[in-house]
């Protein structure tokens, strides 16, 4: 008797296991899938395996191949000119040049040294002066592609100002704070040991001081190519007029001879006459990276699209100064980056472009 009730709980228990292994998926098991998935979507987990293959290839596909480019200010000449430049070397999965808007020419040295992902850069040449103390190898950091373009220097002064040296001690305007001329500007006086007041305020201010004779305002001084726009469709009293700045060995180390003549100036330069001045050499530079690496490769097809393709650039709906330029034009300061010598070794008889 006492046996039969004793087994009683026994056969009950032994019921209730057979009927839980009836059932696959118990309630708590249901309970316990539902608390997994909850969780999962508020981590944001990445995907399972094959599907992050599928993402992750189109970002190495395109950085592979990517060239970045510090062009300068937006309203300044060199982002155009880098902008022309991407769109005519494109080659899809093949190179992708990325201009950047950056400070200016003058610091996108700065930017070529220091700033990730930048691998070529837009520069006026005396801007590697800057850098001879902080950088005593600088030139052998950078080396150039190309040279573009010159910006010549106009030191434009009033009447009553006959010479160079008639500015020692006047007010002259260097245009605003990151352009070509409030750096190299004052370089080139320091050089010719010319001591005036420097001025940095917007040019179109300067050049309005300037006719009105009111604050002192002597010379304005642009450093761009020319022709400047404010000089071809402004109206002068007689007696303005640009001064002669000649070249001489305190100047060749970064600068290029060059003059304004009538046909420049029309307005202000009598026809065959001339006046002497030099230019700033705006080059295409980059780092000079090992020849091994894949930093190297990338600027070494940046070159190959963009010599061999010069041509389009000097056709319709691009920068009329492509057609001055000449592929192997040197630049005062600096080596030519090995893969562009190589180009123009193995292509000696088509490498000038119209001069």
């Amino acid at each position: 008797m006492n046996r039969s009730v004793g087994s009683r709980p026994l056969l009950v228990f032994a019921a209730l296991a057979a009927l839980l292994l009836a059932f696959p998926l118990s309630l708590v098991d249901v309970q316990a899938k539902n608390a997994r998935t909850h969780t999962h979507s508020q981590r944001h987990d990445p995907p399972p395996k094959p599907q992050q293959t599928a993402v992750a290839k189109p970002r190495e596909t395109i950085n592979a191949w990517t060239v970045g480019l510090a062009g300068g200010l937006l309203e300044g000449a060199p982002i155009r000119f880098a902008a022309e430049m991407a769109r005519v070397v494109d080659d899809g999965d093949n190179l992708h040049v990325l201009p950047v808007v950056t400070r200016g020419p003058t610091e996108n040295v700065n930017s070529l040294l220091y700033l990730r992902g930048i691998d070529a850069a837009i520069i006026n040449s005396d801007s590697l002066d800057e850098y001879k103390n902080q950088v005593p190898d600088i030139q052998r950091k950078i080396a150039y592609l190309l040279n573009l373009f010159p910006s010549e220097l106009h030191v434009f002064v009033r009447p009553e100002i006959q010479s160079l040296a008639d500015l020692a001690g006047k007010k002259v305007n260097f245009n605003s704070l990151g352009t070509a001329a409030a750096y190299s500007g004052p370089l080139i006086f320091s050089r010719l040991d010319l001591d005036v007041e420097k001025t940095f305020i917007p040019h179109q201010v300067a050049l309005e001081q300037m006719r009105k004779g009111e604050g002192g305002m002597a010379a304005v001084v642009f450093i761009t190519s020319k022709p400047v726009d404010a000089f071809v469709r402004g109206r002068f009293e007689p007696g303005f007029k640009f001064l002669p700045v000649p070249y001489n060995d305190k100047l060749e180390d970064y600068y290029l001879p060059s003059t304004l003549d009538a046909a420049d100036y029309p307005n202000l330069i009598k026809q065959g006459e001339h006046v002497e001045t030099i230019a700033v050499p705006t080059a295409l530079v980059a780092f000079n990276w090992p020849t091994n690496s894949n930093r190297y490769e990338r600027v070494a097809r940046f070159v190959d699209h963009l010599f061999s393709r010069l041509d389009k650039l000097q056709g319709p709906g691009f920068d009329p100064k492509w057609k001055s330029i000449n592929l192997a034009a040197s630049v005062p300061g600096l080596t030519r980056f090995p893969a562009a010598q190589a180009w123009l070794d193995s292509h000696a008889h088509g490498s000038q472009a119209s001069q």
